[in-house]
């Protein structure tokens, strides 16, 4: 062929068979002549440079063809026309090349372009527009999915729900380039213990909740039998003999048919167009009531609202164009797009399923729309298909986050409960259960936030605080096994029940028996009766006053010195006729013990039953299970009655066997204390006294030095006390001379 055509001369000859093959080649071909003049052209490459035919005719030079293809047929990827020539060119003058280009009206081709001996060059144009799109299909499939997996793994370390559910929504509205979207959660709040007769949960073919079979009816919890069908007429007459209300009547047969509450609550709702966002992480409340996935009245499902039908049905349900819909009821969307110059016009509704294929929330995502123009298109399949992935994944780790939480609000709620317990228990310890763990989390909270001196590195991520949140409630979950009488023991001589009655009655019976000794006295002659009386009286008014003192001394206090001991002691050694006219001391030695107690109205014994407590705490403690992130509980609890200085117990700690949190728990329980107005033994003490006595203590090194500064100078203790304390035991503290330290004695 290339012989024929390259001839004898300056023109080649024609061979007609071999041109009409040359013609109808399903490539494009052009010939050149080894000047670069057009030999031949055949029909498919002509097809392809249709808008500039007039320049592709037998000797056209093939610079004046580039050029026109610069400027009219190829796409040139940012760079300007004289650029992509010039490149262009070079690459012919090279020769034996193949390079790809893109046709102004989107056609790819694949350009070889060869030497031809004898002749010129030859270039061979393929038209590669379908493979090229299969190509860019699996590139973004390809993409799309890594894109997904980058999402699965970011999902999967959120660990905050509302950030989660925005993430979810924002992630899916990027995949198919939606306008707007919601996402819905599944509520099921029971409020009663019936449930609608002839509900069917189409999803998993039954009450997922209740696990009830769809081929039975539903009944009333507890019942075996079918509850007989009450006949309306009849129960109006009977009710018309009965004088009883005859609506009243029916309410009350039907009551099993009351329904539980089920609802797709609005979690999250975003829209760029209105520039609304809603829910979620985005700080602003969702406004709008949840949708009823049943008829309250019927029961019947709702099958009208897309989104209930969703998560009734467990499909994706996808919708072209809402305002010729007939299948749903936008009426409520129309309304919406009515008061916000919107329209809403494609959807796409896909229901989230947990592992258990239970709908957990429903996605749902409005207006997709073309990447390149804006306009508002339906749903591709390919997005729904990414989408659907997405919702799969999300329910997963929405339903492992709502479990996590629900468990630790299980944990919280019981921890609390025996906290709470345990502040029953006495009357005198009400709330400081509650009390020491909000002190110990403002302490620690504060000692977060500075930035200068030994705290500035000082910090707790969110599992740390919480770790320190449940120690704070647990400190004195060992008060459990402390008897209430010692708990509760108000004042010296209680035990079950307060014996200074008991001692009262004695005096009565000395002062009784002293009247009856005078009156004998007086009725013999010869008594000087004045003397007599008035020894009498001394008698009453000593036996009163020392009456007066035990009652005195039965409450307790801050500090019983020696000389009332002994004065207890002295009455302890009178006697007095019991009721079998046997004379007894006048205290046996348990009443003489307890009343001489020199602080409070424990014993030594009672005090170590008290302080026992601690023992008992982390005995407890370290028992339970903790997960790792709670693994530091048992320290952080079991430390708040150690010192400083090691003379603590239960284990003698010192300083620098102690974490902070442990030594913040310690300040927090001693100021508590110290602030209390439920002891029974004592006063609640002003602001600026219960900080001086921490200033002591402090010297004392008895807690924490560094701390207790934090604790004054970022004003906690003030804090605190506005929040819990009375306005008057609030007064005036001298921040200068707590902080002024001083030689311990």
């Amino acid at each position: 062929m290339i012989d024929d055509l390259s001839g004898n001369g300056d023109k080649p000859t024609h061979d007609h068979a071999l041109e009409a093959v040359f013609e109808t080649l399903p490539m494009g071909l052009m010939l050149f002549d080894a000047e670069d003049r057009l030999l031949l052209c055949n029909a498919t490459a002509r097809d392809f440079f249709a808008p500039i035919s007039e320049t592709i005719k037998p000797g056209a030079r093939f610079e004046d063809m580039a050029r026109h293809m610069a400027e009219k047929m190829v796409r040139h990827d940012g760079a300007n026309a004289d650029d992509w020539l010039a490149a262009r060119l070079q690459g012919h003058r090279d020769g034996d090349d193949t390079f790809e280009e893109q046709l102004n009206d989107g056609r790819w081709l694949r350009v070889s372009e060869s030497p031809v001996d004898n002749v010129g060059g030859m270039l061979i144009y393929h038209d590669i527009t379908a493979q090229k799109a299969h190509e860019q299909d699996v590139l973004e499939s390809v993409s799309r999915y890594q894109n997904l997996n980058e999402i699965g793994i970011a999902l999967s370390a959120e660990k905050n729900v509302n950030r989660l559910l925005e993430m979810i929504l924002q992630e899916a509205k990027k995949i198919c380039h939606a306008d707007g979207g919601t996402v819905y959660l599944y509520t099921n709040e029971e409020t009663g213990e019936w449930i609608s007769e002839d509900r069917l949960d189409r999803r998993s073919g039954g009450d997922r909740r209740s696990g009830y079979d769809r081929r039975d009816r539903l009944v009333a919890k507890g019942n075996e039998a079918e509850p007989a069908k009450r006949k309306p007429g009849k129960a109006r007459e009977k009710s018309k003999q009965d004088g009883e209300d005859p609506k009243r009547l029916e309410r009350r047969g039907s009551v099993d048919r009351r329904i539980r509450p089920d609802a797709l609550k609005f979690a999250i709702m975003l829209n760029d167009t209105l520039g609304i966002g809603m829910g979620g992480a985005t700080g602003k409340e969702m406004s709008f009531p949840p949708l009823l996935i049943y008829d309250p009245v019927t029961g019947k499902g709702n099958y009208q609202n897309i989104a209930t039908m969703a998560a009734l049905t467990g499909n994706t349900v996808e919708i072209a164009d809402a305002y010729s819909s007939k299948e749903f009821d936008f009426s409520g969307t129309k309304a919406f797009d009515d008061a916000n110059g919107y329209h809403s016009k494609s959807f796409l509704t896909i229901p989230m399923k947990n592992k258990k294929d239970e709908v957990i929330g429903v996605l749902q995502l409005i207006n997709a729309r073309d990447r390149e123009t804006g306009e508002t298109i339906g749903f591709k399949p390919d997005d729904r298909k990414i989408i659907e992935s997405l919702a799969s994944q999300a329910a997963v780790i929405i339903d492992n986050q709502m479990l996590l939480e629900g468990q630790k609000e299980l944990l919280d709620s019981f921890i609390q409960l025996i906290a709470g317990a345990i502040d029953k228990k006495s009357s005198y310890t009400g709330g400081h259960c509650e009390r020491v763990p909000k002190l110990t989390e403002m302490l620690a909270e504060a000692a977060c936030r500075v930035t200068e001196g030994p705290f500035s590195d000082f910090q707790l991520t969110a599992e740390e605080k919480y770790e320190l949140h449940i120690a704070g409630w647990m400190h004195d979950c060992g008060k459990v096994t402390t008897p209430e009488y010692v708990v509760d023991k108000s004042t010296k001589l209680e035990t079950i029940y307060d014996r200074i009655g008991t001692v009262i009655t004695r005096f009565e019976v000395l002062k009784r028996d002293a009247e009856i000794a005078c009156l004998k006295d007086l009725s013999r002659d010869g008594v000087d009766r004045d003397r007599r009386e008035a020894e009498y009286r001394d008698e009453i008014a000593r036996i009163e006053s020392d009456c007066e003192f035990i009652k005195q001394a039965n409450i307790g206090g801050e500090f019983m010195d020696e000389e009332k001991q002994e004065r207890v002691r002295r009455i302890a050694a009178l006697t007095w006729r019991a009721p079998n006219g046997e004379e007894q001391p006048f205290l046996d030695d348990n009443e003489l013990y307890n009343l001489c107690i020199s602080r409070g109205t424990l014993t030594a014994e009672e005090r170590t039953v008290i302080n026992d407590h601690i023992v008992v705490t982390i005995e407890m403690l370290a028992k339970l299970p903790f997960p790792k992130n709670l693994r530091r509980v048992p320290e952080y609890a079991g430390g708040h009655h150690e010192k400083m200085d090691g003379t603590g117990y239960p284990r003698g700690l010192r300083r620098d066997q102690m974490s902070t949190p442990a030594r913040m728990m310690a300040i927090a329980d001693i100021f508590e204390a110290l602030t209390a107005a439920d002891r029974p033994y004592k006063k609640a003490k002003p602001l600026s006294v219960a900080m001086k006595i921490m200033s002591h203590m402090r010297n004392d090194n008895h807690i924490d030095p560094d701390l207790f500064e934090l604790f004054v100078e970022t004003g906690v203790y003030r804090k605190y006390a506005e929040e819990f304390l009375p306005p008057d035991q609030i007064d005036e503290v001298d921040h200068d001379a707590l902080l002024k330290r001083q030689p311990a004695k």
